[in-house]
C-alpha cells in the first residue's frame, strides 16, 4: 500500500457520462417548452391588434406662461373693444345734445330777435306819435319873427294861444300872491302848487311835486322854448324848483316866502331844462 493511500484526493469527482446526458436531455426539453411557448406567444401577438399610446406634452411653467399671456392679451382685447364702443356711445350722446342745443339757441335767438324788433317799432310808433303831437301844439302856435336874447341863450317867442294862452293868463294873474310851503292856492302857492294849478285851468293834471312835473312831458332845450312850457332847476326826475315860461324871455314862479310870485327874466335865474305838456 502506498503511504498516501490513506489521503482523499483533493480533485472533485468526474461526473458519470450518463448524468451529463441526462441533464442535458432535460436542458433541451426546457428550451424546446420555450421556443415552443415563444412561438405561440409571437404568433397569438400577430393574431392581435397594435394599439399605440401616445402621451401629451407634460405642461412645463414656461407653455403655462405663455397660456397666461395669451389671455391676458384677449381680456386686454376685450376691454380696450368696450372702451372703444363706450367712446363712440359716449360721442354719439354727445353730438346729439349738441345738436339738441343748437335748436334751442337758434330758438331763442329768433325769440329775441323778435322782441328786439317789436320794441323798435314800438319805440318808432311813440316817436311818430310825439311827434304829430309836437307838430299839432306848433300849429296852434304861431311863431314870430322876433327873437329874445336871455344871458347869452336865443329863445324863440311864440304867441301865445289856446291853452298856452289859458296857462299862463292864469299864471301873471297870480303875480304878488304869497309863497307858502305846501300851498296850491287861490292865496298862496308854493312852485310846484302854482303850475298844477295854472294847468289844471286847461284840463291837464300834473304830479305834485317838482321832481315829478320835471318829466311830466316831452324834455326840449331851452334854446327852443315855447310859452306854456315848464322851466325846471335841477336835474329831470331831481328838479327842486320849477316855473311856466310866458314868453318873450320871461318866466312867472313862486320863487320864495321873500319874493312871492314873481314874473322875471329867464337871466333871473337860469333854468336846468324844459318840459312841454301841452
Amino acid at each position: 500500500m502506498s503511504h498516501t493511500a490513506h489521503i482523499r484526493s483533493h480533485r472533485k469527482p468526474r461526473r458519470s457520462a450518463s448524468r451529463v446526458a441526462m441533464r442535458a436531455g432535460v436542458a433541451g426539453g426546457v428550451l424546446g417548452t420555450l421556443a415552443v411557448a415563444g412561438t405561440s406567444t409571437s404568433s397569438a401577438n400577430a393574431a392581435e391588434p397594435v394599439t399605440q399610446t401616445l402621451e401629451l406634452p407634460t405642461l412645463t411653467s414656461d407653455l403655462a406662461a405663455q397660456v397666461a399671456q395669451s389671455a391676458e392679451a384677449t381680456e386686454q382685447a376685450a376691454a380696450n373693444y368696450r372702451l372703444g364702443a363706450e367712446r363712440d356711445a359716449a360721442a354719439a350722446n354727445a353730438a346729439k345734445q349738441a345738436k339738441a342745443d343748437l335748436a334751442d339757441a337758434k330758438k331763442k335767438a329768433e325769440a329775441a330777435r323778435k322782441k328786439a324788433e317789436a320794441a323798435r317799432k314800438k319805440a318808432a310808433d311813440a316817436a311818430r306819435k310825439a311827434a304829430a303831437e309836437r307838430a299839432s301844439r306848433t300849429a296852434e302856435r304861431p311863431t314870430l319873427t322876433a327873437s329874445a336874447s336871455t344871458g347869452g341863450t336865443s329863445t324863440s317867442v311864440s304867441a301865445s294861444t289856446g291853452s298856452a294862452a289859458a296857462v299862463i293868463s292864469f299864471a301873471k294873474a297870480q303875480v304878488g300872491k304869497a309863497y307858502v310851503l305846501g300851498a296850491s292856492g287861490p292865496s298862496a302857492y308854493d312852485c310846484s302848487g302854482l303850475t298844477q294849478a295854472a294847468f289844471k285851468q286847461v284840463g291837464i293834471s300834473l304830479p305834485r311835486v317838482s321832481q315829478n312835473q320835471s318829466t311830466a312831458g316831452t324834455q326840449v332845450s331851452l334854446s327852443n322854448l315855447q310859452p306854456g312850457d315848464i322851466l325846471y332847476w335841477g336835474g329831470a326826475g331831481s328838479a327842486y324848483h320849477v316855473g311856466i315860461y310866458v314868453g318873450n324871455g320871461m318866466f312867472v314862479g313862486a320863487q320864495n316866502p321873500s319874493t312871492g310870485v314873481v314874473e322875471r327874466p329867464l337871466s333871473y335865474d337860469p333854468p336846468s331844462g324844459a318840459v312841454r305838456v301841452l
